[in-house]
């Protein structure tokens, strides 16, 4: 994606109806020795920072839960859209582990440091309106019959980027993540 001219927007959301990710398998990791978490946690960091970095504009369309490694692919995107009823938390405090994909970075930028604390420590699950509320998602929608509401929002915000002048788009997002960097 990072090279293709022809992208110009990228929405991420899930197949699985309810989900928009769940984040580890902590019953996978637990079966892990020290090495192999470390490189897990690596491999899934750079993937986040990855999708961070992609060139052009990326939307989370969070249809449903979003914890933990969920949430912090979320958060790697450029602009998140949420159903009212989505149920989204940095929840590894409540198994004894920290968001170690980029989560404790990202989500101060969004939510600022006092609410973001409040949510790791307490690793509180919190809905799409909520969200909204705080800042965490861009827009937030009722759920719709066929369970994405989000996408279709998302799916509407993109069509509302594609018109723009794809380097003045890219070069904004270049300079947005950059200034946040100083």
């Amino acid at each position: 994606l990072r090279f293709d001219e022809k992208v110009r927007v990228v929405v991420f959301k899930s197949e699985v109806k309810g989900v928009f990710c769940a984040g580890a398998d902590l019953k996978e990791r637990a079966k892990m020795d020290d090495a192999e978490v470390g490189h897990f946690v690596k491999r899934l960091r750079n993937l986040m920072d990855e999708i961070a970095a992609l060139p052009v504009p990326t939307i989370a369309a969070i249809d449903g839960y979003a914890l933990g490694g969920g949430l912090e692919l979320a958060l790697a995107c450029d602009l998140r859209v949420a159903a009212s009823s989505a149920k989204m938390g940095l929840i590894e405090t409540t198994r004894g582990l920290l968001p170690g994909a980029g989560g404790t970075q990202r989500l101060p930028r969004c939510v600022g440091i006092g609410l973001a604390k409040e949510l790791i420590f307490t690793g509180r699950q919190i809905d799409g309106q909520q969200a909204f509320s705080m800042g965490l998602v861009n827009h937030t929608v009722p759920q719709n019959s066929e369970g994405d509401a989000a996408y279709q929002r998302a799916l509407t915000l993109a069509k509302e980027i594609l018109p723009q002048a794809p380097f003045a788009v890219k070069m904004g997002k270049l300079a947005i993540n950059r200034g946040m960097e100083v």
